[in-house]
């Protein structure tokens, strides 16, 4: 018997919407600001997965410059049909306010790692959306719907409207089929048909702590639908000690071994002893991650096996287990043509004038652009913590001539939350090391006046984040052999959605590379290796 351990997908990988094409299946998860959109992974037996493809990856597909943080693609849906995958996404424009600013689009492609289509347009009247497939040809497309009004619940319910596949657009009147539960901020609908019902899977209760998933079902695609008897299909609300919070937006599949699992959201708090246990309840640095729950049926209706709420550890299928190669490296040499999956950069591509692997052969070289505070374009890549205890490491060559060019280590949340160990310019000492921190847009420079001077005979410095849970460390080295711990202590829920100030922050916490030249002189900065090793 296979044990499943959860999360099955650790780190910032939210929203999983499930696929199976005969004995494969994929779980397309959620991107937000960040370049390639959209996650796909590739398991076997739903216990091993691995990262295998970023469906959009150009500007004719995504473009989110100056889009706002946490906004981009917000909750793809992943389907297969007539020998094709159809992937459904939204480009969320506006986060804050009266207003939801979405653009859901539809792109195609016949292999899961292949070039994807362009875009096709489907509407912009909310977010969430989602591709049904009929048994009779027919498609539809369901997404909530945002309601501005003041005064008004801005979750107006569920759409449904018809989708002709043939001419590329919607076709028919919209009609709202569900309007929720008194547990309200209704989202992330996904439709299907068994046993001679249609089930209607949607997230309720906003995305956190109050998470939940319910499910309901009517005899018409058109409904009426009547909820589950027991609802919420899955929540950690009701137990706040289960160390797997926030269970909600969920997706379904049924094995080719003809067994049911839930793919569901999630979150890991952080241990904080002798805290309160319900409020706050904790904060989650890695983001919302992706778990899996065994499901039985009961009457024609789904329940997750032992109780509506997750479980750290379930039964897997009746499956022979297929382990991977890991699909990202302990350390990247940059020996490759292109950047491993797990590296991406935000809103845009970056092209060879700012990212290179081969002006200088062996190294990630990038050319400076605009500070971490910028929605335009930033010279930075990284990728997400997916471990409370690891190590990232890089060894770094950069010439700055002024103040205004640094290049280094960063820990990011978003524009308005991260840190940084960076190589810099002052006027009195030369090259420098020197931190930079951003807390809720509010700046600091803790080595101020104590900047740590770079030998001149120095060509390439070492830095080095250490995490350990609920805190982290920077330290540097001139050979790669002596460290020096900068005691400076930084904690790590200063990098969740849980700190962000304002509400409908959705990502979690990066570490990466960065480059900045604000004087327009596009200094660069090269990177010989990048080191991301877990401790546990």
């Amino acid at each position: 018997m296979v044990i499943i351990k959860n999360p099955i997908l650790t780190g910032f990988n939210p929203d999983p919407s499930i696929c199976r094409v005969g004995e494969d299946y994929y779980i397309a998860v959620s991107t937000f600001e960040w370049f390639p959109g959209v996650g796909i992974y590739h398991s076997k037996d739903l216990k091993n997965w691995r990262l295998v493809s970023r469906p959009l990856n150009r500007l004719s597909q995504l473009n989110m410059k100056g889009n706002p943080n946490s906004g981009g693609v917000w909750a793809p849906q992943l389907s297969y049909h007539d020998g094709q995958f159809y992937l459904i996404y939204t480009d969320v424009k506006v986060v804050s306010g009266n207003w939801k600013d979405s653009h859901n689009y539809l792109v195609c492609c016949d292999t899961i790692n292949g070039e994807w289509s362009d875009p096709i347009y489907l509407n912009s009247s909310g977010f969430d959306p989602s591709l049904f497939h009929e048994s009779n040809g027919k498609k539809y497309l369901v997404n909530m719907k945002w309601d501005h009004r003041v005064g008004h619940h801005h979750f107006y319910g569920i759409v449904l409207q018809e989708y002709d596949h043939n001419h590329r657009k919607l076709i028919g009147k919209p009609r709202v089929i569900f309007k929720g539960t008194d547990i309200k901020l209704t989202e992330a609908p996904h439709l299907y048909k068994w046993n001679g019902y249609y089930y209607l899977l949607t997230a309720e209760g906003g995305t956190k702590f109050d998470h939940c998933a319910t499910i309901a079902r009517a005899k018409e695609v058109n409904g009426p639908y009547e909820v589950h008897p027991e609802n919420p299909l899955i929540t950690s609300w009701p137990y706040p000690r289960n160390p797997l919070q926030k269970a909600g937006h969920a997706s379904i599949v049924q094995t080719h071994t003809d067994e049911w699992f839930l793919v569901h959201l999630t979150g890991r708090v952080l241990p904080r002893d002798e805290q309160p246990l319900l409020d706050p309840r904790g904060y989650c640095p890695l983001g919302r991650e992706t778990a899996i729950q065994r499901i039985e049926w009961k009457d024609d209706w789904p329940y997750v096996v032992g109780g509506n709420q997750p479980s750290l550890e379930i039964e897997g299928p009746a499956i022979e287990e297929v382990k991977w190669e890991a699909d990202y490296p302990i350390k990247d040499d940059f020996d490759t043509q292109e950047l491993n999956f797990h590296f991406q950069s935000l809103r845009i591509p970056l092209g060879e004038d700012i990212v290179s692997l081969s002006d200088n052969p062996s190294h990630l070289r990038l050319y400076g652009r605009e500070s971490l505070t910028s929605l335009f374009t930033q010279s930075f890549i990284a990728r997400r913590w997916q471990h409370f205890n690891f190590q990232a490491e890089t060894k770094i060559a950069f010439q700055p001539e002024d103040f205004q060019q640094a290049a280094g280590l960063v820990n990011y949340y978003n524009t308005e939350n991260w840190t940084s160990l960076q190589i810099s310019w002052h006027e009195d000492k030369g090259r420098i090391l020197e931190l930079m921190t951003c807390d809720h847009f509010k700046f600091g420079q803790p080595l101020q006046g104590n900047e740590i001077e770079i030998p001149k005979d120095v060509e390439y410095v070492y830095l080095r984040v250490d995490v350990q849970t609920a805190n982290y460390y920077y330290a540097y080295s001139f050979d790669g052999e002596t460290w020096n711990t900068i005691p400076v202590v930084f904690e790590s829920y200063k990098l969740s959605d849980d700190y962000i100030k304002g509400g409908g922050f959705f990502t979690g916490a990066f570490v990466g590379m960065h480059c900045q030249d604000t004087s327009g002189k596009q200094a660069y900065a090269d990177f010989d290796y990048f080191i991301y090793s877990p401790e546990e």
